[in-house]
């Protein structure tokens, strides 16, 4: 169950901390008091769309928190299977928002958003408030079956494999089909290319060995440049290298040194840089002449390693790539040469898959068939708590016209509200207030089968009213006997089943509008109570019938 919510800047949410409890928790307050901003943080926490102008204004980060307590011994196996093991019973899921960025964890741990909505699936359903229009459209109706329908979990995977498989021989026999002049125009495009693989004749080793030769003989190439070109200023002839400019200074300090001792001593320096030098030129004419550098070699090496070069451009990256883009070649070859024989195999092959993936699509719709009786039965029960007192609620399969990833099964639920008349399709027949009492209905019968502990109904009360109203409000207390319900409405036959009552309403602090939620005790909960019932003036006789609402709604818990 959800136990905590922390918002902190969103909306109008300055800062907001609620402690949810088990069984039915009802929020209530004005028309725009922010009920939808609180229940619409759970969302975002859970991997909901989000972007900057959602924060508060003047705010740049923000945060949603959720702590859950998972006991379901199902939901703990489903949370480990994902690799997420509740630390001591709890969940905690937070998203902190930054500008555009936002960031999110489970238990510390930093998970994408996929992730994040993975475990959002096994931990609260959420019911938005207009979710009920999906009812409308018939391709959820399948969606809804399949959800219920767990045994088909398995053959969905196998049909969905199949399909995938028959949908490739397909496009694969309808791009085969080529005529005469197009085959003819790949066979010599396939020769052309596996001959020039094949004369190059490339392999992985010779592929390394001549890059290695190459920057090596590119290093002694540039080796030698250098110090050719060290030698020519240190001891080389022609223009004025080192050696022969020390040699003049030491001839003109040998006429210096015979006239003063200072001068001797610069001489006898002088004379010591000029061995220095020489030295110096005759080694590196030493280590010049052993340097081996062939022009012929080093251009034999660039050609072929420009050839394997182009062949990696045109084929593949590596050695290894351009020789099975040559063996891919071979194989392409092969068919195109023996056409007639490739055909019939494929056609052979796509016969085959066919046959699979039928008896597979045969074989979900009998599960979904199965299903389809209990789950119509369950609906039309709940719907008969829910004041359709004559209802006949069926599940209608058709087929669809050919092969789709789900199958050959199409559903349309179908429902008559009224003793004589035909079933007729939901989406043709339904008002506003009926399709929210039966996704209500089909929300109840689904969270028994998947064991989800915590719902959410944001405004399930839409369009409905006087006994309907009463009936709702018992369905929901009734499904809180069983999960944690949370729920937003703005009437007072729900509003008085609430186990725990909360107050969403604006306030006016340091001329900021904020959003507040607190928990309210019993006195308060009739005041609540009495708002919703009298509206702007609450009487002495509104307030008696809110406590005589509460009054009933306690003997109905029983």
């Amino acid at each position: 169950m959800l136990q905590n919510l922390h918002v902190k800047n969103l909306a109008l949410i300055d800062e907001a901390e609620v402690d949810f409890s088990g069984g039915l928790n009802i929020l209530t307050g004005e028309t725009g008091a922010g009920k939808s901003i609180i229940l619409g943080s759970v969302s975002l926490a859970l991997g909901g769309r989000y972007s900057a102008d959602m924060l508060r204004k003047g705010a740049d980060k923000g945060l949603v928190e959720l702590t859950f307590y998972v006991e379901n011994p199902e939901t703990v196996r489903k949370l480990e299977e994902m690799d997420l093991s509740p630390d001591g019973g709890q969940i905690i899921i937070t998203r902190r928002f930054n500008g555009n960025r936002s960031v999110s964890r489970i238990n510390g741990e930093t998970v994408t958003l996929g992730r994040l909505k993975e475990a959002a699936q096994v931990l609260i359903d959420i019911h938005g408030q207009h979710e009920h229009q999906s009812l409308l459209y018939k391709k959820n109706h399948l969606a809804i079956l399949d959800a219920f329908a767990k045994e088909a979990g398995e053959w969905k995977k196998k049909v969905a494999d199949s399909y995938r498989e028959y949908r490739r021989l397909e496009k694969e026999l309808k791009e085969a089909d080529k005529d005469e002049a197009e085959r003819a125009k790949e066979i010599s495009f396939l020769e052309f290319e596996i001959d020039e693989i094949e004369n190059a004749g490339i392999t992985a080793a010779e592929c390394q060995s001549v890059e290695e030769d190459y920057r090596r003989m590119m290093q002694g190439k540039r080796i030698a440049e250098n110090l050719e070109e060290a030698y020519l200023y240190t001891a080389g002839e022609g223009g004025i290298s080192a050696a022969e400019a020390i040699g003049r200074a030491v001839r003109a300090a040998a006429v210096a040194a015979e006239h003063d001792d200072k001068s001797g001593e610069l001489y006898e320096q002088l004379v010591e840089v000029e061995n220095l030098i020489g030295d110096s030129g005759r080694e590196l004419r030493c280590y010049l002449d052993s340097l081996s550098f062939e022009p012929e070699q080093f251009y034999e090496t660039e050609s072929r390693l420009n050839q394997i070069n182009h062949l990696k451009v045109k084929y593949g990256d590596s050695a290894e790539a351009i020789l099975q883009h040559k063996a891919d070649d071979e194989e392409r070859l092969l068919i195109l040469k023996n056409y007639d024989e490739y055909l019939n195999e494929l056609k052979g092959k796509l016969k085959k898959s066919e046959e699979r993936l039928q008896k597979e699509c045969e074989g979900l719709s009998k599960i979904r068939k199965k299903e389809a009786k209990l789950l119509q039965a369950k609906i039309a029960e709940g719907l008969q708590d829910l004041n359709f007192l004559d209802v006949c609620f069926e599940i209608r399969f058709s087929k669809t016209s050919g092969y789709t990833v789900e199958g050959t099964d199409e559903v349309e639920f179908m429902i008559s509200m009224n003793p004589g008349e035909p079933t007729r399709p939901l989406a043709t027949v339904a008002s506003g207030g009926e399709l929210s009492r039966i996704m209500l209905a089909i929300k109840a019968v689904m969270a028994d089968k998947d064991e989800i502990e915590t719902l959410i109904f944001d405004e399930i009360d839409v369009g409905i009213s006087g006994r309907t109203a009463q009936k709702v409000s018992e369905k929901m207390c009734l499904i809180g006997r069983k999960h944690q319900v949370i729920c937003i409405t703005h009437l007072a036959q729900i509003a008085a089943m609430a186990d725990t009552h909360y107050l969403i309403e604006k306030r006016v602090e340091d001329q900021m509008t904020k959003t507040k939620i607190r928990q309210l005790d019993g006195e308060e909960s009739v005041q609540e109570l009495g708002r919703i019932l009298g509206g702007a003036k609450i009487t002495d006789a509104v307030l008696k019938n809110a406590r005589e609402m509460k009054i009933l709604a306690s003997g109905l818990k029983k």
